[in-house]
């Protein structure tokens, strides 16, 4: 693996052994990146599902003004502070060592961080692991969500996502090879919105 572009461009990346991570291949993160482009000067980003950590170092690579890496397999966060270490990287930012779901609802909670652009790979075959994920993002994790953020799941081609979940909803999708992009959004912007999601959320529990 290879950094795409930025101020880090072609420079390699290491992968955890075995199967259990799965790497997003250059040209979807160039795919992805493509996309992001407008967005990610100085934009918060948030690597769920992190891994070996190249799409949260391609984002800083290309002037994200910083990143949290979320990831919990020791195996991924070695070969995670093995890349950052490599590279130089030595600030912008932050490594959460646990699952996506305490991340999420323990920062929801603070109510002191958003993001602009979230991005989530889980293993192909965890499909609880999605629906949990965009259904936090989508109710009472909605407040780590700036003004117009972008959340994205990349996905099995084969195994579409739900085109909705609680207040987040697919306003694209991109396909390549076996994979998929599939980009969700709020669907009204703004913190009344992100009231109303957590209302919801609350009602429904």
């Amino acid at each position: 693996m290879r950094i795409i572009a930025g101020r880090l461009g072609s420079r390699r990346l290491g992968a955890p052994a075995g199967e259990a991570t799965r790497p997003t291949s250059d040209r979807l993160r160039e795919t992805l990146f493509n996309v992001l482009a407008p967005r990610i000067d100085g934009a918060a980003f948030l690597d769920l599902y992190a891994g070996s950590g190249a799409v949260g170092i391609e984002a800083l690579s290309r002037g994200a003004a910083n990143v949290v890496f979320v990831e919990r397999a020791p195996s991924a966060l070695k070969t995670l502070h093995t890349n950052l270490s490599h590279l130089g990287i030595t600030g912008g930012f932050r490594i959460y060592p646990g699952s996506v779901a305490a991340y999420l609802r323990r920062t929801a909670d603070t109510g002191t961080l958003t993001f602009d652009l979230v991005f989530l790979d889980p293993p192909y075959n965890a499909a609880d692991e999605y629906a949990a994920t965009l259904g936090l993002l989508g109710s009472g994790a909605a407040r780590l969500l700036a003004a117009g953020a972008l959340v994205v799941a990349e996905h099995r081609r084969k195994q579409p996502l739900e085109a909705k979940y609680g207040c987040l909803h697919r306003t694209r999708l991109l396909e390549q090879g076996d994979a998929a992009l599939a980009f969700f959004a709020l669907e009204e912007p703004g913190k009344a919105s992100i009231i109303t999601c957590e209302r919801r959320h609350v009602q429904a529990h």
